[in-house]
């Protein structure tokens, strides 16, 4: 005799049924129009009913992988060549299937870092030109929604885009022209994940486990310590959070129009080198989120350590990449020691994180980044705190294996920390890519400190590695408004010290791979600094036009025992 269900036990039964036939799921990158990487095994997953049996079929390959208890399955496809041909990618299990259309192999870069990273392609400079040409269905882009998390999330928002005049003006700059010569150089498909956020510190974007493993970021972890405890508090009383919502709303609509308006005209009148008075300010503080593991304000960012790789970076793991291009450091620029711990930390993090994620390739992945341009007054010439220690930072990153830096000092703004020529960043990062990935031979890097002597007669004798055929005296390739061409008859950016540190502006002449730097101011020089300061006006090239990186050649400290 049958047994008549009552609706308890039917309910029952349902979960049961529905826990053990799950419906199959795939991360949001793993989606129709996507490109995976060519040349290297490609993880595949997602998740299913505990226990499912899982069937990824692909360019004629079939792999099959059990659903671990929490429902989460993983496969690898073999190392598959590059194709331009769109083909189905099936994942099926006893309960349905999935079809992901028009899939491409090529190869596949992350992009992050702050908002000259983020910046919009239909503000470079060039935008006019640019965005009537750029249709290609081989170069697609898959923009991360800006979520932070406080714990690492197995998925994000996001869709595969392919190139066109419309999709691309929201692309990242950056990334587009260093993706459009990646892809006139390989011939193959290119796929970039963009997860910038303008205005965040390096600190969000490294996990918790990356953060433990350096005894240098104690503080950092005090401040992630911190904010666990406060979003406690805003969990335990739901009424904070949702007088914070009512507030902002409000406020959204009394006082932000007004400001917005203001600083806009405010921001435009500046990079236009038009004299400014104060920073417009709202009649009121916009509100803050009381939850500092929460999303933010609209005019704030993310400052919690670990949000933003919890929220932007942990879902994209293990996705097969080519490497990773990072431009970040502005809001990082007061702390310019600290990030001499942070960014390689950051760097090792994110391979640690896809290598343990099931990506065979996370150990060494190629990490390009962009070292800071120009940008902010100058108090005096050589500078006494703020970027050129960030950028020194970032130049000493260069120890860290399989890492290359685009220099760009000269094609900032002193007064836009968001300078419209994006393409020249883009395509010295792709020629840094050339070089460490691809293995061409073509000159990638700017002249780089080496070493100094001082000579007998008081003059200092700087030598450089990455001379590129020969130093000389080059310009910029493009000038923010109102900035002066450099000179072309003369060396400039060079200052001189003695042992009392005081430093004079200095002649300088390039003398086969090195400059000799001088001055009857300082007859015994024991120092020399080159393009040190916020927004430095010098022009040491090598002959494939590439910018010298700045440098100093000591290491003093101010008055609180701080290097200087």
């Amino acid at each position: 005799m049958l047994m008549r269900k009552t609706p308890l036990l039917a309910a029952v039964w349902l979960a049961a049924f529905s826990s053990l036939h799950a419906e199959i799921r795939l991360p949001h990158v793993l989606a129709s129009h996507m490109i995976l990487q060519r040349e290297t095994a490609v993880p595949i997953w997602g998740w299913a009913g505990p226990g499912e049996t899982v069937t990824v079929t692909f360019a004629g390959q079939t792999c099959v992988a059990n659903a671990t208890a929490d429902g989460r399955w993983q496969v690898q496809l073999t190392a598959m060549p590059a194709n331009e041909d769109g083909r189905d990618l099936v994942v099926a299990d006893q309960a349905g299937r999935v079809v992901l259309t028009d899939v491409l192999v090529g190869d596949v870069w992350l992009a992050g870092g702050q908002s000259n990273m983020g910046f919009p392609l239909n503000s470079a400079h060039n935008a006019a030109e640019v965005l009537p040409q750029a249709r290609d269905p081989q170069l697609r882009f898959f923009s991360v929604a800006r979520k932070p998390a406080a714990a690492p999330q197995s998925d994000c928002a996001g869709t595969w885009e392919a190139t066109t005049p419309e999709t691309a003006k929201n692309f990242s700059a950056v990334a587009y022209f260093f993706a459009r010569e990646i892809r006139r150089d390989q011939h193959c498909p290119v796929g970039v994940l963009l997860a910038p956020w303008g205005g965040t510190d390096i600190e969000t974007w490294i996990s918790l486990a990356g953060l433990k493993q350096s005894p240098a970021l104690t503080k950092t972890l005090d401040r992630w310590r911190e904010a666990v405890v406060q979003a406690a508090k805003i969990q335990a009383h739901p009424e904070l959070a949702a007088a914070y919502e009512s507030d902002l709303k409000h406020w959204q609509a009394e006082v932000a129009p007004a400001y917005n308006a203001a600083l806009k005209q405010y921001n435009a009148d500046k990079a236009a080198g038009h004299e400014v008075g104060p920073k417009p300010q709202p009649a009121r503080p916009e509100p803050s989120n009381p939850d500092p593991m929460g999303l933010p304000s609209p005019s704030r960012r993310p400052s919690t350590p670990t949000v933003n790789f919890n929220g932007l970076i942990a879902p994209l793991a293990p996705c097969a990449l080519r490497g990773i291009i990072w431009y970040q450091g502005e809001n990082n620029g007061s702390a310019g020691m600290a990030y001499r711990a942070l960014f390689p930390r950051l760097i090792m993090d994110w391979r640690e994180q896809w290598q343990s994620a099931g990506f065979a390739g996370g150990a060494d992945l190629p990490f390009l980044f962009v070292q800071l341009p120009c940008n902010g007054a100058d108090a005096v010439p050589v500078a006494q705190s703020g970027w050129p220690w960030l950028r020194e930072a970032q130049l000493l990153t260069l120890g860290v294996p399989h890492t290359a830096m685009a220099i760009t000092i000269d094609v900032g703004n002193p007064n836009d920390v968001h300078p419209a020529d994006k393409i020249d960043v883009g395509v010295r990062l792709a020629l840094a890519a050339k070089k460490l990935v691809y293995h061409e031979s073509v000159i990638a890097s700017g002249p780089l400190y080496e070493g100094f002597t001082v000579e007998a007669n008081g003059q200092l004798r700087v030598c450089f590695s990455e001379t590129g055929g020969g130093l000389v005296i080059g310009q910029a390739p493009w000038r923010a408004p109102g900035v002066p061409p450099l000179p072309l008859d003369q060396l400039i950016g060079f200052y001189l010290a003695g042992e009392d540190q005081h430093w004079v502006a200095a002649s300088a002449r390039i003398d086969g791979g090195c400059v000799v730097v001088r001055s009857p101011q300082v007859p015994h020089p024991v120092a020399v600094r080159y393009g040190w300061a916020n927004s430095p006006r010098c022009n040491l090239y090598n002959q494939a036009g590439l910018p010298a990186s700045p440098f100093r050649t000591d290491q003093w400290t101010d008055a609180q025992g701080r290097t200087n």
